[in-house]
């Protein structure tokens, strides 16, 4: 009997800020970055900021970031799998990060209106948010539209090709292996061209290249996917990881921003820069 390949991506790494490739989105990274260090010097005249994009272009990849390099204690993650205490304003919280806004729930988006209100009457709190589209575009309460739109607003554009290409090339280069150069060009043509998705192909690939004690190459790659239960496997695990990366990555970022007129002043790989947008609301 045919044995069926273990596709078992395992723990991902964490999200930090030197795993997500920012492309033309340096500002935004390093605007993230720096945002404990700042509030802690004081004071700081930006200090909420809102991301949009797409599914897997690496908002909660930079929000898990943020959180993961952030002191113990001095930052929060909370989304719609979160409880309304998850949303509570705590003075000994620096940062705040809300992913996928456009999933919270009636009462979730009250706790997040409250919890804006809160954190700009304390300058040493930054709140960052994210969800699928520009705050003038979202299916969310009025006055947390109009909230969200106050700060700075970026944009997170998808990777162009030959950007996925060396985020892989640069994965593969982390787990000490070679990817032969049409493997990139491969999946991109005939899978799924979201980042999680291609991360979860390029770990599999990586295992199986290990079982078979073969080089990754397109002969390999071709083997792999032709083998009894990858099909199902593979589309079931790369569901999860987009599922994951929300947030993950993760792995892709790129933004513009914009500061409003009277307003005060995340292997994953990041997605380059799109369009600058005005402040809504």
């Amino acid at each position: 009997m045919l044995r069926q390949l273990t596709l078992d991506l395992g723990t991902p790494p964490p999200s930090t800020f030197d795993n997500f490739f920012a492309g033309a989105n340096a500002e935004l990274v390093t605007r993230l970055r720096e945002l404990d260090n700042a509030l802690a010097a004081g004071p700081v005249a930006d200090r909420t900021f809102y991301i949009w994009g797409e599914a897997g272009s690496g908002r909660t990849h930079l929000l898990q970031a943020l959180v993961h390099e952030a002191p113990p204690g001095h930052a929060r993650f909370a989304g719609p799998q979160s409880s309304l205490a998850a949303f509570g304003f705590d003075p000994r919280v620096a940062l705040y990060a809300i992913d996928d806004c456009d999933d919270l729930s009636a009462a979730q988006q009250i706790a997040v209106f409250n919890l804006f209100n809160e954190v700009r009457a304390h300058p040493t709190s930054a709140l960052v948010a994210a969800g699928n589209a520009a705050p003038i575009g979202m299916s969310v309460r009025e006055d947390l539209r109009t909230r969200l739109g106050w700060g700075l607003v970026f944009h997170l554009a998808p990777l162009p090709d030959d950007a996925k290409a060396a985020v892989l090339k640069r994965a593969a280069r982390e787990r000490g292996i070679m990817l032969a150069d049409d493997v990139p060009a491969y999946l991109l043509t005939h899978f799924r061209r979201d980042m999680p998705s291609l991360m979860a192909l390029l770990d599999a690939l990586d295992r199986f290249s290990l079982e078979q004690k073969r080089a990754v190459t397109l002969p390999l790659l071709r083997t792999m996917l032709a083998s009894p239960g990858t099909d199902e496997r593979r589309g079931s695990q790369a569901t999860a990881a987009a599922s994951n990366a929300g947030a993950q990555p993760e792995q892709n970022t790129g933004a513009d921003a914009t500061r409003p007129a009277a307003a005060p002043s995340g292997s994953h790989a990041a997605l380059p820069a799109s369009s600058k947008i005005r402040p809504h609301g």
